[in-house]
């Protein structure tokens, strides 16, 4: 009767799988990297800090993220769309001199298996992208924009390059 007991409980045994949890530093979605430069300097390789951003995406509520003194941010992009939209406004906390820009990033999106436990990710394609700026009004405070890797695979390198 032991062994019988000891057989099933071995066999029960051999049966279970490892639980499946996705490890916190799996690479995941990435976000789109953008860095903001001066330009008024040439050649423009001077990162410029942004004062009083706000980022928010169109047609929800304003506060995705607000920076102050940053030249570095990180924003996902939409995984159920093509494009995606965000509201850029420059001192956002004076109604009188803020300065909206709308910026919509345009890709093709390639899903990839990360593994059982963490399931797929999106990368992002900038290569036929028509990124651009909606002009809400006359005096934008983005004056260039450039695509410096159009990839979007990890957040460790710099997507987009804004001028202002």
């Amino acid at each position: 009767m032991k062994k019988r007991f000891l057989l099933l409980f071995i066999f029960s045994l051999s049966g279970c799988e490892k639980d499946d949890i996705c490890d916190p530093a799996t690479l995941t979605t990435p976000k789109i990297v953008i860095e903001f430069y001066d330009n008024n300097v040439v050649p423009s390789q001077t990162l410029k800090p942004v004062t009083k951003l706000l980022i928010g995406g169109v047609g929800l509520p304003l506060a995705y993220s607000q920076n102050d003194g940053v030249s570095k941010i990180k924003i996902p992009l939409k995984i159920e769309a093509n494009s995606t939209s965000y509201n850029f406004i420059l001192n956002s906390d004076d109604s009188a001199n803020a300065n909206t820009d709308v910026l919509t990033f345009t890709y093709d999106k390639k899903e990839v298996f990360v593994s059982r436990a963490c399931g797929y990710k999106v990368n992002f394609d900038l290569t036929n992208s028509n990124t651009n700026i909606l002009i809400p009004d006359s005096s934008n405070w983005i004056k260039a924009i450039t695509i410096v890797k159009p990839t979007v695979q990890t957040e460790n390198e710099t997507h987009v390059k804004i001028y202002f």
